[in-house]
């Protein structure tokens, strides 16, 4: 499991800085403000991702993009649970892929390797075959909130960095992302956690 302490953090930290959000470090052994699990999973308290070394990276990742998903509204108040409804939670996976590509030492193949290692489950089976083959509809719901680049050319969402993540997120240059339409990517009736094993 890969964790913060094995990346850079300084990285890291900018890549969230870039949409808003601010990545706190907290001691070792230290209980973890706002964390839904309970260390050494990330925190979330408004745009704020509390972190530890033995963090997964994949769970500061999960926790920012949660953040990201909110209204900025509903973003502010939250603490510790930063789940809406099965569309966020969904939003919420795919994003932290995306994100993981703009990290040296981590990308989306290695992130989607520790979410399975983790619990996460799909209905089709692994991380990889739900991102690739079933995220169709959560691909449409973020396209329609401007949380993907714009459509530039054939090259697959799968392939891009988020560009316009949050209303006060700086400007950046497109890049080229398909952004098709959804299918509820985990195994129906079953609660929003259990669909993931992933803290909201």
């Amino acid at each position: 499991m890969l964790t913060v302490a094995a990346i850079d953090w300084f990285e890291l930290s900018a890549l969230l800085s870039r949409y808003g959000l601010a990545l706190e470090p907290v001691p070792a052994q230290a209980p973890i403000p706002g964390s839904y699990w309970g260390e050494p999973e990330a925190g979330v308290i408004a745009n704020r991702v509390y972190a530890r070394a033995d963090t997964p990276v994949h769970s500061v990742l999960h926790e920012a993009s949660h953040l990201l998903v909110a209204p900025k509204a509903r973003r502010d108040a939250i603490h510790t649970d930063a789940s809406d409804s099965i569309e966020e939670e969904n939003a919420a996976c795919y994003l932290q892929i995306l994100l993981a590509d703009a990290l040296d030492g981590v990308g989306a193949e290695r992130l989607m390797q520790d979410m399975d290692a983790w619990g996460y489950t799909f209905r089709l089976g692994s991380t990889q075959v739900w991102f690739e083959r079933d995220a169709d509809e959560v691909r449409a719901w973020l396209a329609q909130r401007a949380l993907l680049p714009a459509l530039v050319g054939a090259a697959s969402a799968a392939k891009c960095a988020p560009s316009d993540l949050a209303a006060e997120a700086a400007p950046t240059t497109p890049t080229a992302c398909a952004t098709p339409t959804l299918a509820v990517a985990c195994r129906p009736g079953a609660p929003i956690h259990q669909f993931y094993g992933v803290s909201p």
